[in-house]
């Protein structure tokens, strides 16, 4: 398959899939997939000689109980379908894979982004609870002393009794 056919084949599937997405150059788009618990998830989806890869944010490097966190990832790894977590040089978390070019149809686009969305959007309030449990209680500390709304913080209520 040429560049040319596969932007096409991806151009086609993220504008059928009706989310917001970037071209920005050949067989290089930026998807914006919306989220809950995650607001939204931007995730590349680049053209390489022999490969699409797709790499998407989660998390920044946990505060905290980084074995947990780890260990987290590589049980969720086993699950997860033609992505799976990695860690970037500095300690961020990522959603991380490839497809060969001969295997990238429009249904594979949508199902590769579907997983990319379930597990970002899924699993980050897990992340934070695990890597940021002692931030988010200094947080809700912070606004419960002055009286400010703890709304956001809701996910996390068994974290502050």
């Amino acid at each position: 398959m040429t560049a040319q056919d596969l932007d096409d084949v991806i151009g086609g599937a993220l504008r059928g899939a009706e989310v917001d997405h970037v071209h920005r150059g050949s067989g290089q788009w930026l998807v914006t997939l919306p989220g809950e618990a995650r607001l939204q998830t931007q995730t590349w989806l680049i053209v390489r000689e022999q490969t699409m890869a797709v790499q998407a944010f989660v998390c920044r490097r946990p505060d905290e109980n980084r074995e947990g966190v780890y260990r987290f990832m590589l049980l969720r790894n086993a699950k997860l379908y033609g992505v799976h977590y990695a860690l970037d040089r500095v300690g961020d978390i990522h959603l991380v894979g490839r497809v060969p070019r001969h295997a990238v149809t429009a249904d594979e686009v949508d199902r590769l982004l579907g997983q990319v969305l379930e597990a970002a959007d899924g699993d980050f309030n897990t992340f934070l609870e695990l890597g940021f449990a002692s931030s988010i209680r200094r947080e809700y500390a912070w606004r419960t002393e002055r009286g400010e709304s703890t709304a956001n913080l809701t996910a996390f209520e068994h974290l502050f009794s």
